[in-house]
């Protein structure tokens, strides 16, 4: 009954309000929830254990202990995933400069092994629509899986196209090849199913020439895709 109470409780909050103190609300619930449920199954198996009545043997023991590691890792992904969003840093995009001949020049990779090209082709193409001078943007596949598919669609798309002969250190070793051949003093690199959007470069480069002691800057990701939960709520639309 307290579960389905919750449940109801952060269904009614979500549809009531976007404040963000409704989003911690709803975080807090659910930590609540998880540690009660977490604190009845310890206490049970402690009680199972101790209750001289019951029997128990060694397949027993394993499977409780199974069980109880598998909760715990869960719940611990769970609370460390509250951690790294609890609060996150709505920082604004630094402007860039006006004339945009003043913008750097950015490699764009995109590494790939085994994905398939209708997966790619989305990335690549987007990553050419990229609002930024066409001249000062240079996309390039990094294909450790050796493809002729990729390569002519590479030629035809109007891409870079790079590959090796091993596949040593998987993506980094990918990567790293790849930067040897490369100048720009910027480069920004996607997951092969990550397709950027068009602001990608404007809203991020401004944070290189603010802070030349800057070395990473990495966005939030977006998924496209409903997930499970989205699928079978129907709140993906």
């Amino acid at each position: 009954m307290l579960g389905l109470l919750i449940l109801l409780l952060c269904i009614w909050l979500s549809r009531v309000s976007d404040s963000y103190l409704i989003t911690l609300t709803l975080m807090m619930l659910s930590m609540f929830a998880t540690f009660r449920y977490g604190w009845w199954r310890v206490s049970s198996i402690v009680a199972f254990f101790q209750d001289p009545g019951t029997k128990w043997g060694p397949v027993d023991v394993f499977f409780i202990l199974l069980l109880l590691g598998a909760e715990a890792y869960a719940f611990a992904i769970l609370y460390m995933g509250f951690l790294q969003t609890v609060w996150p840093l709505r920082r604004a995009p630094v402007a860039l400069p006006d004339d945009p001949e003043d913008w750097p020049e950015v490699d764009l990779l995109i590494p790939t092994y085994n994905e398939p090209l209708n997966v790619v082709r989305y990335t690549a193409l987007a990553s050419l629509n990229i609002d930024w001078p066409a001249e000062k943007l240079h996309v390039y596949i990094l294909d450790d899986g050796n493809r002729e598919e990729f390569r002519e669609f590479a030629v035809e798309a109007g891409i870079g196209y790079m590959t090796r002969g091993d596949n040593i250190q998987a993506k980094a070793g990918n990567i790293n090849h790849a930067l040897k051949s490369l100048s720009s003093p910027y480069v920004a690199i996607f997951d092969s199913d990550h397709v950027p959007t068009r602001s990608f470069l404007q809203m991020t480069v401004g944070w290189f020439l603010k802070d030349p002691n800057l070395g990473m800057l990495q966005t939030p990701h977006h998924f496209y895709s409903p997930d499970p939960f989205e699928r079978n709520l129907g709140s993906s639309g």
